[in-house]
């Protein structure tokens, strides 16, 4: 085969991730046609080979080669004389780096709800808009990309009022835009609906068809048909194969019991409080102008309940949650008692936040990731993006035990941005349990997490609704990450209850 036939090469290549080797003696060659699937547990270094690929690795060993893109820039009539490889690839991962619209400032979580703030939020046009094509033959024109994405709708809405799933693919339509000739995605199915799955293997065949390369990371059960090549990558080492003859493997059910008596120990830490109505609404409705989010809402969760709130991307499910936790401030001019209270009836907003154990996927993307993973689980005793305290010995001990009861207690001194995302996310959810709040509320959870680990959490959760009378809100795409104890369920579309 030609040499500008071949996409990417590495040459025994080590991979250094924070000042370890991840990977040496790597050889892989992608080639024209060739699209492939990453496929491991979670922390095998799926997303570092993904980083390796876009060439954000440091490499101590080896040769890393990209004959066709380079010959593609040799050839090109392009009036940039900074043209190079790295714009040639586009990297979709499990953050987003937007920021305001002076470009100075990182956008903070609760700027959504805040009416004023968000309009320092840049729209979804203006956005897409900035994205530079450098192939001008690439058919990814932002209409044709919109309206593909199902973006068009939401062309004049603002960054940070969208949803988890609505984020996700403006995401890739960012990344489609500049027509790249090879890209990387770092488990695209995550955050999207069933409508959005069910339509992404079609997307995924339309990318491959335009000229795009691609390489993803993948759930082995979810790999798209257009996919060619599978890579197995575990203990430092990928098994490449035809997507033809690859057969996931079949693991017995893992050992994922959970210490019943440890589990017990720290339920029964603090001080445990009585409620009749956890959560009351009564017609509750959520407005920025003359758009309408949440329409006549009324919904009881008493003591003890537990509810799965479904619903399609930007359904409104985010803000529904945001007027329980406190986050948003419309909250006020609403019928809504929490905890047996009115609100606005003296109840601070860390009164409440201190009653509610909480996570999602947009508190994750806003989380510093500077702390240490032990530092990230302690602030959740403070409700703090972040410990600005001093640690305390106590507290540092029980959020230890809860590591260990995740699986998770080796990282605890480790920085949150050297872990795998799927410890990262499980750094969340120990954080959300230390302090026994009354209500948990977990806004698709098992993001980024292997079966094991969805195992052992699922487990995790129900026992904690055994042995204690803590009220749950679940949030999940995924009708078999459902813990067992959740037996009630309130579905929205288009800001209205369908059911109940």
């Amino acid at each position: 085969m030609p040499v500008s036939e071949t996409i990417l090469s590495f040459q025994n290549i080590s991979i250094r991730s924070f000042n370890k080797i991840i990977f040496e003696d790597l050889n892989f060659n992608l080639r024209k046609g060739e699209h492939w699937a990453l496929v491991g547990k979670s922390g095998s270094g799926k997303s570092i080979l993904l980083d390796a690929f876009a060439g954000k690795s440091s490499f101590p060993n080896g040769r890393a080669k990209y004959p066709a893109i380079d010959h593609y820039i040799r050839e090109a009539k392009t009036d940039d004389p900074l043209l190079n490889r790295f714009k040639l690839i586009a990297q979709v991962s499990s953050r987003h780096h937007f920021t305001n619209l002076s470009n100075t400032t990182d956008l903070y979580y609760q700027q959504r709800f805040n009416s004023m703030d968000s309009e320092d939020s840049q729209t979804v046009k203006q956005y897409l808009s900035a994205v530079r094509s450098y192939r001008p033959e690439g058919i990814w024109t932002l209409e044709h990309t919109a309206a593909r994405l199902m973006l068009t709708p939401l062309l004049d809405k603002q960054l940070i009022k969208l949803s988890n799933g609505e984020t996700k693919r403006l995401m890739i339509a960012a990344a489609l835009v500049r027509n790249p000739i090879l890209l990387l995605l770092d488990n695209p199915l995550t955050g999207l609906d069933i409508s959005s799955r069910a339509g992404f293997d079609k997307l995924m065949q339309e990318i491959a068809d335009s000229g795009i390369s691609v390489i993803m990371s993948s759930s082995p059960n979810e790999i798209p048909e257009c996919i060619t090549h599978v890579a197995v990558v575990k203990d430092g080492f990928i098994e490449q194969v035809p997507k033809t003859l690859f057969k996931p493997e079949h693991h017995t059910r893992p050992e994922t019991a959970v210490d019943i008596g440890e589990l017990k120990d720290l339920l029964s830490t603090g001080t445990a409080q009585d409620y009749k109505i956890i959560v009351g609404m009564d017609g509750v409705t959520i407005r920025y102008g003359e758009k309408i989010i949440l329409e006549n809402i009324s919904w009881r969760i008493n003591q003890g309940e537990r509810w799965m709130l479904g619903g399609p991307n930007g359904a409104g499910k985010s803000t529904l949650l945001s007027l329980i936790n406190g986050d948003n401030p419309q909250a006020f001019a609403n019928k809504i008692i929490l905890f047996d209270k009115p609100k606005g009836k003296g109840e601070s907003i860390w009164d409440i936040k201190k009653k509610i154990g909480f996570v999602s996927p947009e508190l994750f993307q806003y989380f510093p990731v500077e702390s240490s993973c032990m530092q990230i689980i302690e602030s959740g005793f403070y409700d703090t993006m972040g410990l600005f305290r001093k640690s305390g010995e106590a507290k540092a001990a029980i959020c230890l035990r809860w590591m260990r009861l995740l699986g998770i207690d080796q990282h605890s001194g480790t920085l949150l941005k050297s872990v795998p995302v799927s410890v990262q996310r499980l750094c969340l959810l120990a954080r959300a349990l230390v302090k026994n709040p009354p209500l948990l509320i977990f806004d698709e959870p098992c993001q980024g997490m292997d079966a094991e680990q969805q195992e052992r959490f699922r487990n995790l959760v129900d026992e904690i609704c055994k042995i204690s009378a803590v009220s749950l809100i679940y949030v999940s795409h995924y009708e078999s990450e459902k813990p067992s104890a959740v037996t009630k369920i309130l579905r929205l579309d288009n800001g209205k209850v369908i059911s109940i």
